[in-house]
């Protein structure tokens, strides 16, 4: 048991260490972080019982619609909640990067959690693969999530913002998910995908940081 939870947490806390020490400026709270963690630990209860009643309820059985909605939809949208609810508005998120810290604690909490439920059931031979795709996928799924919460936390365009936070880790979830149920050589085009996320994310990382200096000024809409 000792060994599950260790293979299960040690990804998903690695990877949180990885993107609170990237923070150039001012790091969190420590407890802030732990609790936003938990919070999405605690998200895969309801993300279950969710997609539970959706499958029992509904007659829609086509692979598409688990894929967009009872599935990708379901986390990402409890994730984005989470984070609104639990941080956005909170006095220490002072600055732009905080919001890819505390989305990313959020979704390797919900990562954690649903990882150690995985390997209960499949043993730890695909403790490794866990985590270099799913684990790892939810913390950059996370980052782009949160860098606009921040952009959101200091921009005009609250709105917009905060649209991109949910529909671009959407977008790019429900590809990771149909790569890998759709495609019987799924490895072919997971790890190009998964290179692409982290450019894309790390390229975040750097503008967070970037634009820190100028968190005064006006932020345009762009996806950039």
């Amino acid at each position: 048991m000792i060994g599950i939870l260790t293979a299960a947490c040690a990804p998903a806390i690695a990877l949180l260490t990885f993107f609170y020490l990237k923070d150039e400026f001012e790091q969190e709270p420590v407890h802030m972080v732990i609790r936003c963690f938990v919070f999405g630990a605690l998200l895969v209860f309801p993300a279950m019982f969710t997609q539970y009643v959706i499958s029992e309820e509904t007659s829609m059985t086509s692979p598409l619609f688990h894929i967009l909605i009872e599935t990708v939809f379901i986390e990402e949208f409890f994730k984005w909640f989470t984070v609104l609810g639990a941080v956005y508005f909170h006095v220490h998120f002072n600055q732009r990067y905080d919001g890819i810290v505390y989305a990313v604690a959020v979704g390797l909490g919900f990562a954690a959690m649903e990882n150690i439920f995985y390997l209960l059931a499949n043993g730890l031979e695909s403790a490794f693969l866990r985590a270099v795709f799913p684990v790892t996928s939810h913390a950059l799924f996370g980052v782009v999530m949160g860098y606009y919460f921040g952009l959101a936390k200091f921009s005009k365009h609250k709105f917009l913002f905060l649209s991109a936070a949910v529909v671009l880790p959407y977008i790019f979830h429900s590809i990771y998910n149909a790569i890998l149920i759709h495609f019987e050589s799924w490895s072919v085009l997971i790890i190009p995908f998964m290179i692409f996320l982290w450019i894309f994310a790390m390229h975040k990382v750097k503008l967070a940081n970037r634009q820190h200096s100028n968190s005064d000024e006006a932020v345009p809409w762009r996806f950039s």
